[in-house]
C-alpha cells in the first residue's frame, strides 16, 4: 500500500492507493478522516504584509419580507414555476408546501414562511422567474 497526498481545488487530502493483482493496474481509494498538513514554502526573505483574506458571506435561507398587509415570499433562484398548490384567499401553515420551483432540473418545494391567509399570487403556472422576484403575499 502506497501512501499520497492529493490536491483538489486547494485542498490536500491524503490517500492510499493498494495494487491489486500484477500488471492489473487497478486501483482503491480509501478516505482518510483529516486531510494532510500542507507543508509552507520556505521563504529566504521576509514578505510585505498581507492583506486579510475575507471569507465569502454566507448564504441565508431567503425571508420572506415584511409589505403592507403581510409577507411577500421571494423566489430563492431563478426556475420555472411547475406548480402552485395554493389559490388567493386560501389558509396555509407555516412549512406546508406552496409551490413547485424547477430550477437546474431539479423540482424544489417552496413552503409557506409563515402562518396566514394567500392575499396575493404574482405569478402563474409556467412562468420563468428570477432570484428575487416576488411569488406571493401572505397575510
Amino acid at each position: 500500500m502506497k501512501k499520497f497526498n492529493v490536491t483538489v481545488n486547494g485542498k490536500t487530502y491524503a490517500v492510499e492507493v493498494e495494487e491489486v493483482g500484477a500488471g492489473h493496474g487497478g486501483f482503491t481509494y480509501q478516505p482518510v478522516q483529516q486531510p494532510a498538513p500542507v507543508q509552507q514554502p520556505v521563504q529566504s526573505a521576509p514578505e510585505a504584509p498581507k492583506a486579510p483574506v475575507q471569507q465569502a458571506p454566507k448564504k441565508e435561507e431567503p425571508k420572506a419580507a415584511v409589505v403592507g398587509d403581510g409577507e411577500l415570499m421571494s423566489a430563492p433562484m431563478p426556475g420555472t414555476i411547475l406548480d402552485i398548490m395554493v389559490t388567493e384567499g386560501q389558509t396555509v401553515k407555516k412549512g406546508e408546501i406552496i409551490l413547485i420551483l424547477e430550477a437546474m432540473k431539479m423540482e424544489n418545494e417552496l413552503a409557506a414562511p409563515v402562518d396566514g391567509t394567500v392575499v396575493k399570487i404574482y405569478t402563474s403556472r409556467g412562468e420563468s422567474i428570477n432570484a428575487g422576484d416576488s411569488i406571493l403575499t401572505i397575510a
